[in-house]
C-alpha cells in the first residue's frame, strides 16, 4: 500500500486573517495547494492549526436539528473562502485540522452557555427611538462593550482618492467649495447624520458617488475628487466577521461572546447599508445616526473622548465603499469634473 499523501493549506483556503498570519508565519514550504488549488504559495500541514480551532469547537455542541461544523464556521465568521474552496474541500481541510472526518458530519448548534440579549436589546432601542423615546430611551445595548470590540474594526488600506456626486440643476457647473456637505441649517435627514449636523458624505470611486445621488438617465453630476486627512480612525462596517478573529481569543468563553457580538455587529452594518425611501428618512434613518453618534462619541484607547472620526459601509445602490465624515475639514477638495448618465439599471423581485 503506497503511503497516504500529505495534504498542505494555505491562506487562500481561509478569509480570516488571523490565520492566515499563522500560516505565513508557521510555514516552512511553498507549492500547490490541496484545498483551494492555488499554485505556488506559502503551505502549511492542516493538523498544525489544531490547537486554534480546539476552542472554536467547543462553543458548539451536538444537537439532530443544526447544521454542521463547516456551515457554522462559514455562517458565524465567513471562515472559508468561498470563491476559491467549495463546501466539499472545506469539509475535507476542516476534517484534517481536528484528524477527525466524522464530527465534520455531525450536527450542531452553537451551546446556550454563550447566548447573549445583544440583538434583542438593539430591536428594542432602535424602536423606542423611532417610534417612543427619541432623546431619552428606557431601552439601551451595552456601550461599554461596543466600544471595546471598535478598535478592531478600524480601517486599513483605504482608496488615496474618495469622491462625492451632485446633480446639477442649471448650466454652470458647482465650484469645488459648493462640492462639501450642505449649510448646517439646511442639512437635512441622512443615513448618518442627524438634522443640522452636517457629515460628508463621499464614495471610493466615481459610479459609486453617482448611484448615491439617484440619477436618471441624461442627468449631468458634477463628481469632486477629496483626498483625506492622515490618521483618520474610521470604523469598518461592512463585514465585522471578516475583522475579528476568535482565533486571536484562544479562550472559549471569549470566542463565544464574540460570536454574540459579531451578531450585533454585522446588524448595525446592516442599519447603514438598508435602502429607505426618501419619505420615510425622518424616521428610518433615526437608528443608523444614533449608531453614528455613539462611534463618533465612543472612547478611544481608554480616553473619554470623541475617538473616531467616521464610518465605512457598503452602498445599497452602487458596488462601492460609502464614507460618511463626521468632520467635513478632514477632506480637501480638488477637481470637479461633469458626467452624463447614459444608464440607470433597476433590478426588482
Amino acid at each position: 500500500m503506497s503511503p497516504r499523501r500529505q495534504l498542505h493549506c494555505c491562506v487562500q483556503c481561509f478569509n480570516d486573517r488571523h490565520l492566515q498570519q499563522t500560516i505565513i508565519d508557521l510555514s516552512q514550504a511553498s507549492g500547490d495547494c490541496s484545498f483551494c488549488g492555488t499554485t505556488e504559495i506559502a503551505l502549511l500541514e492542516p493538523s498544525q492549526l489544531a490547537d486554534l480551532f480546539a476552542p472554536l469547537v467547543t462553543i458548539y455542541e451536538e444537537h439532530d436539528d443544526g447544521l454542521t461544523l463547516v456551515e457554522w464556521f462559514a455562517e458565524d465568521w465567513n471562515l472559508f473562502n468561498g470563491t476559491l474552496i467549495n463546501e466539499a474541500n472545506a469539509v475535507r481541510l476542516l476534517g484534517e485540522i481536528l484528524d477527525n472526518g466524522e464530527v465534520t458530519r455531525i450536527p450542531f448548534r452553537p451551546s446556550e452557555r454563550f447566548s447573549s440579549d445583544g440583538l434583542a436589546r438593539w430591536e428594542q432601542l432602535r424602536h423606542e427611538l423611532m417610534y417612543v423615546n427619541r432623546y431619552f430611551p428606557d431601552a439601551n445595548i451595552d456601550v461599554e462593550r461596543l466600544s471595546s470590540l471598535l478598535p478592531e474594526l478600524v480601517a486599513e488600506d483605504l482608496p488615496d482618492r474618495w469622491y462625492r456626486a451632485r446633480l446639477m440643476d442649471g448650466d454652470t457647473p458647482f465650484t469645488v467649495a459648493e462640492m462639501g456637505p450642505p449649510p448646517a441649517r439646511r442639512s437635512s435627514h441622512g443615513r448618518a447624520n442627524p438634522p443640522g449636523i452636517p457629515y460628508l458624505y463621499l464614495g471610493s470611486d466615481p459610479a459609486s458617488a453617482i448611484s448615491e445621488v439617484r440619477p436618471h438617465t441624461g442627468e449631468i453630476c458634477c463628481v469632486a475628487e477629496f483626498r483625506l486627512a492622515e490618521n483618520l480612525r474610521l470604523i469598518d462596517l461592512r463585514d465585522p466577521r471578516t475583522r475579528l478573529s476568535p482565533f486571536s481569543y484562544g479562550d472559549e468563553d471569549k470566542i463565544g461572546a464574540l460570536r454574540e457580538d459579531l451578531a450585533l455587529l454585522a446588524r448595525l452594518g446592516d442599519e447603514l447599508t438598508r435602502p429607505v425611501l426618501p419619505s420615510g428618512a425622518a424616521i428610518d434613518y433615526v437608528p443608523s445616526q444614533y449608531l453614528c453618534e455613539l462611534i463618533k462619541n465612543a472612547p478611544y484607547e481608554g480616553v473619554q473622548r470623541a475617538g473616531y472620526d467616521g464610518v465605512l459601509y457598503s452602498s445599497s445602490v452602487g458596488g462601492g465603499i460609502n464614507l460618511a465624515l463626521f468632520d467635513p475639514t478632514c477632506a480637501t477638495g480638488g477637481e470637479v469634473v461633469l458626467r452624463r448618465v447614459n444608464r440607470v439599471a433597476v433590478e426588482f423581485d
